[in-house]
C-alpha cells in the first residue's frame, strides 16, 4: 500500500534521512523506532508532504506522491498525526473534526446558494460522524467544549479523531503514547486496533516499547538517518546493532 525507496532528505550538509526504503501493506499496523534524532520525524514529514525529499520515491497504491502537497495526499487516503497535536485551540472538539471532512460541496460559494439542499445533507452526515468519533474516542462529553482545555492525552485522541474524520486508508502516527498517562494510552491502543479491524493501516513511531509489542507485528529500526534492522519486534529488540544504537549499550 505505502512503500519508500531509497528516501533521502538533506539539510545542508547533514543528511537527516539517508537511503531508507520500506513498505506498509494495506491494513498492516507497522512500528518505526530508532534513538532521538534518528530522522524518523524527518521521515514522517517526507511522506505526509510537510517537508521534500531530496532524492527518493514514495508510492500510494502504485503512484508516486513524492512531489504532491500535503492535501493531495490527504485526499489520496494518506493522514496523519503529530507528536505534538495540534487542535485549533478556540475553536469546539466538534468543530476541530468538521474541518477535517473532505470533499464538502458547501466549501464552494456558489454551491451554497445552487445546491443548498445538498449541502445541508452532507453537513448533517457530517456533524453524525463527528459525534460518532468523539464518542468512539471517550470525548463526547466534551462536545461542545473547546480544544485549549484537553490534556496532552485527550488532545491526542482528539487528533485521532480528527484524522479519522478524513476517512485515511493509512495513518501515520508520531508517538501516540508520549506524555499520555497508562489509562489514556490504554485507551488510545485499544482505539488503534478497533481503527485497524476495519482495514485501516498504521504507520507508528513510537518509543513505548510495550505499544510497539502489543500492536506491530512489523518493525522497522532507524538510527542515523538509516534503516539499520527490520522485523518482528521480539526479534528487533534482541539485534545487537539495535541494542547499540537505539537501547543503549548497556542493556
Amino acid at each position: 500500500m505505502l512503500e519508500v525507496r531509497a528516501l533521502s532528505r538533506h539539510f545542508g550538509g547533514v543528511a537527516a534521512v539517508d537511503g531508507v526504503s520500506m513498505a506498509v501493506g494495506r491494513g498492516e499496523i507497522v512500528g518505526l523506532i530508532g534513538p532521538n534524532g534518528a530522522g524518523k520525524t524527518t521521515l514522517f514529514n517526507c511522506i505526509a508532504g510537510t517537508v521534500q525529499p531530496s532524492a527518493g520515491t514514495i508510492l500510494l497504491d502504485g503512484a508516486a506522491i513524492e512531489r504532491e502537497p500535503a492535501h493531495a495526499r490527504l485526499n489520496r487516503g494518506l493522514g496523519r498525526t503529530f507528536q505534538i497535536p495540534r487542535p485549533f485551540p478556540q475553536m469546539t472538539l466538534i468543530e476541530n473534526l468538521l474541518v477535517a471532512a473532505k470533499r464538502q460541496t458547501g466549501e464552494h460559494v456558489l454551491a451554497n446558494w445552487f445546491q443548498a439542499a445538498a449541502v445541508a445533507r452532507e453537513e448533517r452526515a457530517n456533524v453524525e460522524r463527528a459525534m460518532a468519533l468523539l464518542e468512539f474516542v471517550t470525548l463526547d462529553k466534551l462536545t461542545h467544549a473547546p480544544a485549549r482545555i484537553l490534556s496532552g492525552g485527550q488532545r491526542k485522541l482528539l487528533e485521532l479523531a480528527r484524522t479519522m474524520m478524513a476517512e485515511p486508508a493509512i495513518v501515520l502516527l508520531d508517538e501516540p503514547a508520549a506524555g499520555v498517562n497508562p489509562t489514556l494510552c490504554e485507551t488510545i491502543m485499544s482505539r488503534i486496533a478497533e481503527i485497524n479491524r476495519t482495514g485501516v493501516a498504521f504507520l507508528i513511531i513510537e518509543h513505548n516499547m510495550d505499544l510497539v509489542a502489543r500492536l506491530c507485528r512489523h518493525v522497522f529500526v532507524m538510527a542515523s538517518g538509516q534503516m539499520l534492522a527490520e522485523g518482528a519486534p521480539a526479534d528487533v529488540v534482541r539485534d545487537a546493532r539495535v541494542i547499540d544504537a537505539y537501547l543503549g549499550g548497556a542493556a
